[in-house]
């Protein structure tokens, strides 16, 4: 089959390997719809961030190169021993967590944070290939009214509800999302889920502020406008809790100056380098940070809010494109064009 392995930065090659077969316990899915998402981005660019290189993963003995993707949906199309849950034909995304079960974090049931914590698609065979194997726990069923387009959807939108549920936003707060990119924009869908009453978003491109705007937000831009001080006014004093979405040091600055007395700054981006602040920034307004990776316990709440309407593919996805194609029309595009906002992979062969 072909697949996208990453071989080192800058470095992704589309390949002919062996189809996986699978396992006890697991399914082989033949994959419909994956989405780039920015963590593979930061592999392309900037690797290894979690992908290991050298020394193979603990929980999944894989090491570069290895094949990327982890934002998939397709259908089962074989099942191992012992597998209970499902059957041939399931339309299915993926939760693409490995944990140890042992750690202290998983015995707490916070497998995200396990110590040997690892993705589907970075630590081992993701979902930018044909077919792929994987575990039972991890599967999830979707309806026949979910699009496996808006399949692909469901892992990047988990991360934005697991970060609005563990933020101390409630019903009626204001809100700001630093950046809108494809994880932005879907956090303004969640905080809109969950009765966010105002939501800014704060984005120097111009088509990604406006997209931003289409789903509601009142957007502003960092370009031409003082955004602490104009947030600062329109919420009378700073929002309730303030979303970082860029991963720049300057940014997680500006969004703990805009925070309230007493509010949160909740970090839901992956960053490159150090980033400096000044703790009286916090510790004088009692302000607290807060950080989240990845998601838990989240997948089948996505899965109905879908269901309702929200996250809604027709209005994030921007480009659709063939495997063959990923590195220069994929990869290198939503690099050089702010424009783009999610696009789709079809890893099915022609």
């Amino acid at each position: 089959m072909q697949a996208l392995r990453w071989h080192g930065q800058k470095d992704l090659r589309v390949e002919t390997i062996a189809e996986p077969t699978p396992g006890k316990g697991q399914v082989k899915i033949r994959i419909e719809a994956c989405g780039i998402c920015g963590s593979d981005l930061h592999e392309y660019a900037a690797g290894p961030i979690f992908i290991p290189e050298g020394t193979p993963h603990p929980l999944t003995n894989e090491k570069a190169p290895i094949v990327m993707g982890h934002e998939f949906s397709g259908q089962i199309v074989e099942i191992g021993e012992a597998v209970t849950r499902f059957q041939v034909g399931d339309r299915v995304v993926v939760e693409p967590i490995y944990s140890c079960g042992t750690c202290a974090a998983c015995k707490q049931g916070k497998y995200n944070l396990c110590d040997k914590m690892g993705f589907l698609g970075l630590a081992g065979g993701g979902g930018f290939s044909e077919y792929v194997a994987a575990d039972e726990h991890m599967v999830h069923k979707i309806p026949d009214s979910i699009s496996y387009e808006q399949g692909a959807l469901v892992e990047p939108s988990a991360v934005v509800l697991h970060a609005v549920r563990s933020s101390q936003l409630k019903v009626g707060d204001r809100a700001v999302v630093f950046g809108t990119g494809p994880i932005g924009l879907l956090l303004i869908e969640a905080l809109k889920a969950s009765g966010a009453a105002e939501i800014y978003a704060v984005e120097l491109s111009a088509e990604r502020r406006n997209k931003a705007i289409e789903l509601g937000a009142i957007g502003l831009n960092p370009a031409d406008t003082d955004v602490v001080a104009e947030i600062t006014r329109l919420t009378n004093g700073g929002a309730d809790v303030c979303y970082e979405v860029t991963g720049v040091p300057v940014v997680l600055n500006q969004a703990i100056a805009s925070t309230k007395i007493g509010g949160q700054i909740m970090i839901v981006s992956i960053f490159e380098r150090e980033a400096s602040i000044h703790p009286n920034q916090v510790v004088l307004k009692e302000r607290n940070i807060a950080g989240i990776i990845g998601y838990r316990d989240v997948f089948p709440a996505v899965i109905s809010l879908m269901e309702r309407g929200f996250f809604p593919a027709e209005k994030l996805v921007t480009k659709r494109i063939a495997l063959k194609d990923i590195v220069e029309e994929g990869f290198e595009t939503l690099i050089k064009e702010k424009s783009q906002i999610k696009i789709i992979v079809s890893p099915k062969s022609e």
